[in-house]
């Protein structure tokens, strides 16, 4: 058995063993484990406060993107002393204690992990009853793409502003695209769900060609599936900034509405890491309203 290559690093003040790390995991690009770490540590800053007070599951792929891969809700026994754990649901059996990622050596480990794929739930760290934010999670189906997931956000945009609601769009790093209200009041799961229901059947009406509110597989051909469920207590989305193990190492990237806009015209938006630090340092974390701005969903979903 091949001895494995371990390198010990200083991040932050953690010391942090890792391994491997010329090892590919994207192989269509030759895109390593070490091109990995560096950059969650890169990105750290803007992503650690959408995910540092929430129970992290990981989607971890050990042999590269084009292997097999799982979920792993429960924090590793094995984690550092540093690397801390929140109480979540779980599941039937009641909840579980899953990873807290609130530093910047957190992401180095998990990148370690090849835990590519970070995903958060609505509600932080010790209110789990009580979401901070709504999502609208849009899935094409094939041979619809992201261009009629922009259509579909835009429309979105349109009936919030009605009920005076801010929302921010972001990639799904993979074929979609997911659109987040900032709450940051006290709020109910079901409250979020029963609102994201009634607006994706409202835009199932209004466009029944496009867009479709039901769960059934069989329906979703060339249309955009509502992912309104998503609100749900034990649901989770990929968090803003996480990579996705796809053939080329893209991401969950926030946008700017005129993007989504431009996208709806055909405008490709998909971004690879490189890409994403690049738009960092241009335009700042564009999610970073989705933190603190307070809002209240109508009375009655």
């Amino acid at each position: 058995m091949a001895e494995v290559e371990r390198v010990h690093v200083e991040i932050d003040g953690h010391r942090l063993s890792v391994s491997n790390l010329e090892k590919v995991l994207y192989p269509v690009v030759g895109f390593t484990k070490a091109q990995i770490i560096d950059y969650y540590v890169r990105i750290a800053p803007v992503m650690l406060p959408h995910v540092e007070d929430r129970g992290i599951t990981l989607r971890r792929w050990p042999n590269g993107v084009t292997e097999q891969s799982f979920f792993e809700k429960r924090c590793p026994s094995h984690r550092p002393g540093w690397v801390g754990t929140c109480l979540g649901p779980g599941d039937r059996s009641g909840g579980i204690d899953y990873c807290r990622l609130d530093s910047i050596a957190a992401l180095a480990w998990t990148a370690n992990l090849a835990a590519l794929e970070i995903h958060a739930p609505m509600a932080r760290c010790g209110d789990m009853d009580s979401p901070s934010m709504l999502v609208f999670d849009l899935d094409p189906g094939d041979p619809a793409t992201v261009i009629e997931c922009c259509q579909v956000a835009l429309e979105i945009h349109d009936v919030l502003d009605t009920v005076g609601l801010a929302a921010f769009p972001k990639t799904s790093g993979s074929k979609g695209l997911q659109v987040y209200v900032p709450l940051n009041t006290p709020h109910e799961h079901n409250h979020c769900s029963d609102f994201a229901l009634a607006v994706a059947q409202l835009l199932e009406q209004k466009l029944p060609k496009l867009v479709l509110s039901n769960m059934a597989k069989a329906a979703r051909k060339g249309k955009i599936f509502i992912d309104w469920s998503q609100n749900s207590r034990h649901k989770t989305t990929i968090a803003p900034y996480s990579l996705r193990a796809k053939d080329r190492p893209t991401v969950s990237t926030p946008l700017a509405w005129d993007e989504v806009a431009d996208g709806a015209d055909g405008e490709p938006l998909v971004f690879e890491a490189g890409d994403v630090l690049d738009r960092v340092e241009e335009f700042g974390d564009l999610f970073a309203e989705t933190l603190t701005l307070q809002q209240k969903l109508p009375d009655g979903g």
